[in-house]
């Protein structure tokens, strides 16, 4: 083939890796796997997309605002809340490779009738949904795990009450100035953007890890006159050694801040929240799972995120996530 124009280089630049073809190209390292849990996050892949869409449309278009009832955790469900639930349900279940779904905005586990199907997901839909109409960065988080109870039988709540340990993948999906997709498999932690004019999300985050150097903090400290001593005189030398307040209010969003530039997110026990606010199974696991594929660590302030076992669908947990520095630091003034 002859070489192209000086002129017409820039236009045929390489574009990136599609995360199709990434996914395809990482299932060697699950020799027990046959291609359903590629499909699987193909599946999360879609709907994600759909999502974007609907985000994008959602100022010109009558889905911004409360749908009038409230969710299984007593909160006010947005508009996008109920069509994000229902696209991921809709995606998992027509994909055919999960046998169960756990989502925030459900009470109870969804039997998608796919019985020999190996896998299960928990999944929040739309984090952050309170800030929708103020347009700030919202996601979605999802966990994959297979399935404890016999293939080929009805799906049971112990199939989404596993340990974090357990997961087989996890990741998110930030909705915010660009597009981007981070998952692990637990090989590492990669993201990508999506390129909406050619409907694909292509490799620019290639093997992330938190920063070795790190001062930023994120806390809502709204809260603070209730928080534990300890906590408090911890923010207190975050304060004294000038580290930087950085909160959004959007779980993702101040997740991915942090995993790229590094930093401490914390969210404890409160006066409002007796057991913390986020959620284990749909938050939590997912992100803790993420943090230590990227070097960092992700603690309840007493033990290792991933070996909480949940006793609940919607179980909440104090969380603390971050770069590994600023985490032993919390440690000491915890411990």
């Amino acid at each position: 083939m002859a070489p192209l124009p000086k002129t017409l280089e820039k236009f045929t630049a390489p574009i990136g890796t599609p995360v199709d073809r990434f996914i395809s190209e990482k299932q060697e390292h699950f020799p027990y796997a046959k291609g359903e849990l590629s499909q699987l996050l193909r599946d999360i892949v879609l709907a994600s997309k759909v999502i974007n869409r609907e985000m994008n449309r959602a100022g010109l278009t009558e889905i911004r605002g409360h749908v009038g009832a409230e969710n299984v955790q007593g909160e006010q469900q947005q508009k996008l809340d109920v069509i994000a639930d229902y696209r991921f349900r809709m995606a998992l279940q027509k994909g055919g490779e999960t046998c169960a779904i756990a989502s925030e905005e459900e009470e109870d586990i969804i039997d998608t009738q796919h019985y020999y199907s190996k896998y299960v997901v928990t999944i929040d839909p739309l984090d952050g949904s309170s800030n929708i109409d103020s347009n700030v960065s919202v996601g979605t988080i999802f966990s994959i795990y297979r399935r404890v109870s016999p293939i080929g039988t009805p799906p049971v709540k112990e199939d989404l009450l596993q340990k974090g340990s357990r997961q087989v993948a996890a990741g998110y999906v930030l909705y915010g100035t660009s597009t981007i997709l981070v998952y692990t498999t637990g090989h590492g932690v990669n993201g990508f953007t999506y390129d909406g004019s050619l409907g694909e999300y292509f490799l620019s985050h290639p093997n992330i890890t938190f920063p070795k150097e790190s001062k930023f903090f994120s806390v809502n400290e709204g809260g603070s006159n209730t928080f534990d001593k300890k906590l408090s005189d911890f923010l207190q030398y975050c304060k004294d050694e000038n580290y930087s307040g950085r909160y959004i209010g959007s779980l993702v969003g101040d997740f991915h801040r942090n995993l790229l530039n590094g930093g401490i997110y914390l969210y404890p026990e409160s006066g409002q929240y007796k057991q913390g606010k986020l959620r284990l199974l749909y938050e939590c696991n997912a992100l803790a799972f993420l943090a230590e594929q990227a070097g960092g660590i992700a603690t309840n302030g007493i033990e290792r995120v991933l070996d909480i076992k949940p006793e609940a669908l919607h179980e909440r947990t104090p969380f603390f996530v971050g770069s590994k520095g600023l985490m032993q630091e919390l440690a000491d003034y915890l411990t």
